[in-house]
């Protein structure tokens, strides 16, 4: 029987997170939203094709006038406008109209370019999102914020669309491998150190159960972080405040992920970023020493980086400057106030993310 949750947006059910094992609900839930005489466009990659595309086509069919695949190259270097551009295309040619629907089926690159390709297509039609890797599943599915990279500078054209559902299948984690499933893990961690301190300790006393992908287990972690993160988007659903601080460890873990050209995992980032932003809370005295550390050395049980090598701390620095979060020429930094309890801090000076970024980078030799 599958889970659910409901997001509200202005006091009023806006959508639904269901959480299954199997695509069983999904047909179910299409048929509720009466779309029979609709068209369906999948949006996947060249990765999540092969596993799924067939069963998701198949689950779908049965519930619209006509389903219909597009299959794009995988990869973050294919989150563009370009890719875009020949989405509308094949929206075009196969005349989908303001009713028709596409679904999102894969990760967090799918998901952020189908929901823009839905936002901006024909002013806006309706789009669901599967997510099929941890990190998608936990984080980039949820909330609405769609775009695409552009020039190299990550999700720098976008907007806010909120999906029609999320479906969630967790029996599709156990094809993920492993450095992609441990990447999704960081953004969980974040969600229980900006908001429940309960829930960072109950991931802690459940590593051996999460490392091995017991499903019972993930579900239940996933729910708890997806409440997390559905409380803060209801709360501020266009981020003009508290949902900021779902951007801890974003601002020099994008700068990083910059720097090494994409090659590092998002989530990998995260982690690095957050190290980073941890450590300026010690050094702020928000955090104490043994808390730094700490969170520092949560990362390593569940194979998520603590420190980077071939980067230059100052060139990182030069590359938080042109994140998107920049607010009047200050960046909005999330730092801890303490465990579960994160802050939104404009006063975060040059000298303190260098000291931050020579930290974590390896090269520097900061970590003992």
């Amino acid at each position: 029987m599958a889970q659910r949750l409901n997001v509200m947006m202005n006091k009023k059910p806006c959508y639904d997170i269901i959480f299954s094992k199997g695509w069983q609900e999904l047909t179910e839930e299409l048929q509720e939203m009466d779309i029979q005489n609709r068209k369906i466009c999948i949006v996947t990659d060249s990765n999540v094709d092969p596993l799924y595309g067939e069963q998701v086509l198949e689950a779908v069919s049965g519930c619209c006038r006509k389903a219909v695949k597009y299959v794009f190259p995988a990869g973050e270097e294919n989150k563009n406008l370009d890719t875009v551009k020949k989405v509308y295309n094949f929206l075009i040619q196969e005349k989908f109209d303001r009713k028709d629907l596409l679904l999102a089926l894969g990760g967090g690159v799918v998901g952020d370019l189908t929901g823009f390709a839905a936002a901006t297509y024909l002013r806006g039609v309706d789009f669901l999102q599967i997510p099929t890797t941890l990190l998608a599943q936990a984080d980039s599915s949820i909330g609405g914020k769609t775009g695409v990279d552009f020039d190299g500078y990550k999700n720098m054209v976008g907007a806010f669309k909120m999906p029609r559902l999320v479906y969630m299948n967790f029996e599709v984690l156990k094809t993920l491998e492993d450095r992609q499933y441990f990447s999704g893990f960081a953004e969980i961690m974040k969600n229980g150190l900006i908001k429940d301190s309960e829930f960072y300790e109950w991931l802690i006393s459940n590593m051996y159960e999460i490392c091995e992908r017991d499903l019972d287990v993930v579900s239940e972690m996933l729910m708890k972080s997806c409440t997390v993160k559905k409380l803060v988007v209801e709360k501020d659903p266009t981020e003009q405040g508290e949902r900021a601080l779902l951007n801890l460890g974003h601002t020099v873990g994008h700068a990083i992920e910059k720097a090494k050209n994409f090659e590092l995992y998002h989530g990998e980032c995260v982690a690095l970023g957050t190290v980073a932003a941890a450590y300026i809370s010690w050094k702020k005295s928000f955090l104490s020493m043994e808390e730094y550390y700490e969170i520092r050395d949560m990362f390593v049980p569940f194979y998520l980086p603590i420190t980077v090598d071939g980067i230059e701390p100052e060139a990182v620095l030069g590359l938080t400057k042109s994140d998107k979060k920049a607010d009047g020429g200050n960046i909005r930094f999330v730092l801890l106030k303490k465990i579960g309890k994160a802050v939104i801090d404009t006063t975060v000076t040059d000298e303190e993310i260098l000291a931050a970024i020579r930290e974590i980078c390896y090269e520097e030799g900061a970590v003992d």
